[in-house]
């Protein structure tokens, strides 16, 4: 019996063995319980994690007067978070006025959607004329670029991304299993019927993660005009809500309808699903990354784009599903998106006629906390001058510090203050006794 037990654990070494080599050169690889073929990660067209980020660090250093390049870290529990932000301005740096028209791009927020940080390094490339879109002009490519101040987030979930390369393909989580686009504050935590722990967990708490920390910080220092969240699955574009089956009411809905209805025309060819995405996907999703922006934000233009899906491929042939697995269609989705994302630069600063809806000042105030607002400005003032910013950095944290001892001794005096005045209001008056 001994013997046949070692026989068999030679044959499972060696099975296991012929699986790994078979996945190594690019060849379908069976599900475990399922028996459907499972596609690997095709290595001919997707930079590994590391290799893109280090492209697009490379690009940065060789176009310093429109590209520069920061990465933020932080973590809690354990868990520790990076994310790299490169920001491109055509004079080399953000304009101290904050005259520019500001767009804020993410992408790679679930760790299984490889193409979408392909998008953003291509957009990178073309942005620092490394490429050229079709039948796009370059001086007017320049002239569209002029007034605008684009930030650049390759790699949200950098920690799920590496999952994903050592072979879990259907891994969407950051690295503990937590949803980064069901972590934002607005309506989080909701869990619908069909929910899914391993494919939507919102985590302990609106902004557990590190990594969406880091993203609200950066939306609050950087105040953007436009939002794009970038993901795969389906081919759609999507404006607010995704917690619920409604679009924004009035003229900033109008703006928005406007704009996606050009790109489906222009570049989707009439393929993608517009509207909300609570009222176009046929689920809600709560705490996403969109519908804060949009609500307490307050960015006035907020999308969440689906550039690619394959709705032949098996639910357990994750790679497939979200990813092209061939050259032309690899192609394809870059060029058409790339050039969805510059229609967007030059339409987008025409549909808003003020920089700002009104009530942006009162939805701060009524919804970030002044230890946050004062981390995005933190946050910001880094950005902008490096590591001349270090010692600043401290100064800023203790301005933070005696602020809040200053509100809560301000707290104090005034109650102090009103009590005092209610003591003397209820003594009684008593008469002056003569001499």
């Amino acid at each position: 019996m001994a013997r046949f037990l070692s026989v068999l654990h030679l044959f499972w070494i060696l099975f296991s063995c012929n699986r790994g080599f078979a996945a190594a050169n690019g060849d379908a690889v069976e599900g475990n319980l399922t028996g459907h073929p499972l596609t690997p990660i095709n290595h001919d067209l997707y930079h590994s994690s590391s290799d893109l980020m280090e492209q697009i660090t490379t690009l940065v250093h060789r176009h310093p007067d429109k590209l520069s390049v920061n990465t933020f870290k932080t973590g809690n529990k354990g868990y520790n978070a990076e994310i790299t932000v490169v920001t491109y301005c055509q004079s080399g740096r953000e304009s101290d006025d904050r005259s520019k028209f500001r767009i804020l791009l993410s992408f790679g927020q679930h760790g299984r959607e490889l193409i979408t940080s392909e998008l953003a390094l291509r957009m990178l490339s073309i942005l620092s004329e490394e490429q050229f879109l079709p039948n796009m002009d370059p001086s007017s490519l320049n002239m569209t670029l002029d007034n605008l101040v684009i930030k650049v987030v390759a790699m949200e979930n950098l920690n799920g991304r590496k999952i994903v390369e050592v072979g879990d393909f259907c891994e969407r989580r950051n690295g503990r299993g937590v949803d980064l686009n069901r972590n934002w504050g607005v309506d989080w935590g909701k869990k619908e019927k069909d929910y899914d722990p391993y494919e939507e967990n919102p985590g302990t708490a609106p902004f557990s993660e590190p990594e969406t920390q880091i993203m609200r910080k950066l939306a609050l220092s950087f105040d953007p005009h436009i939002w794009v969240n970038v993901h795969s699955g389906m081919e759609a574009l999507f404006m607010p809500y995704d917690h619920k089956n409604t679009t924004p009411e009035g003229l900033p809905s109008q703006r928005m309808r406007f704009l996606l209805d050009e790109l489906n025309q222009v570049h989707c060819h009439k393929r993608c699903m517009i509207g909300s995405g609570g009222g176009s996907v046929g689920y809600l999703a709560h705490g996403t990354a969109t519908d804060y922006m949009y609500d307490v934000i307050g960015v006035p233009m907020a999308f969440t784009f689906e550039i690619y899906g394959d709705s032949t491929a098996s639910s357990k042939d994750c790679f497939k599903m979200f990813n092209p697995v061939d050259l032309s269609t690899f192609n394809r989705v870059l060029n058409e998106w790339s050039a969805a994302f510059f229609t967007i630069f030059k339409l987008g600063p025409h549909q808003l006629d003020e920089t700002r809806p009104k009530n942006f000042a009162s939805n701060l105030d009524k919804s970030i906390p002044i230890d946050e607002y004062l981390d995005g400005y933190l946050m910001e003032r880094s950005s902008r001058y490096g590591k001349k910013m270090e010692v600043l950095d401290l100064g800023m944290q203790e301005i933070r510090t005696y602020f809040r001892l200053f509100l809560l001794s301000s707290v104090l005096l005034m109650f102090m203050f009103c009590s005092k005045i209610s003591k003397s209001k209820g003594r009684p008056t008593v008469p002056a006794m003569p001499l």
